[in-house]
């Protein structure tokens, strides 16, 4: 893959698999969700070797260093050898087990809980709580 010397994060962030399209990237990059130390990036900033990056994706944060200037998209196993994903392994555990976790949703609209609703969500919490705490314990 040729390399470039210029390039700017958003296609950076396109071309490594971070964001679906680049429009997202850029949209990302002016939603102040990129940032270097602290600082906002526009979608125009030149990456650098060696520059570290902190990309918020709905609820995913990841920590990016670039190890290598990547110009095209290209596929997955070929994109990890262009970044080092610096991203906290409890970030990483506590991201994955959220979606582990069912959560009590009611249909936007439906109303209320009737009494019999009520009884059934507080069984079924219940339930779910108890055996959690049981397996923290162990």
């Amino acid at each position: 893959m040729p390399e470039k010397e210029k390039l700017r994060i958003d296609k950076y962030l396109w071309a490594i698999r971070l964001f679906k399209t680049r429009t997202l990237a850029a949209e990302a990059c002016k939603a102040g969700r990129v940032k270097k130390d602290g600082q906002n990036l526009k979608a125009s900033y030149e990456v650098k070797l060696g520059d570290t990056y902190n990309v918020s994706k709905g609820l995913e944060r990841k920590v990016v260093k670039v190890t290598g200037l990547l110009e095209n998209r290209v596929d997955a196993k070929k994109a990890v050898d262009f970044y080092e994903d610096l991203t906290p392994v409890q970030d990483t555990h506590s991201f994955q087990s959220m979606f582990q976790a069912p959560t009590l949703r009611r249909d936007r609209g439906a109303g209320r809980p009737t009494k019999r609703d009520r009884r059934e969500i507080d069984d079924l919490q219940e339930g779910f709580f108890e055996n959690s705490r049981d397996k923290e314990e162990e």
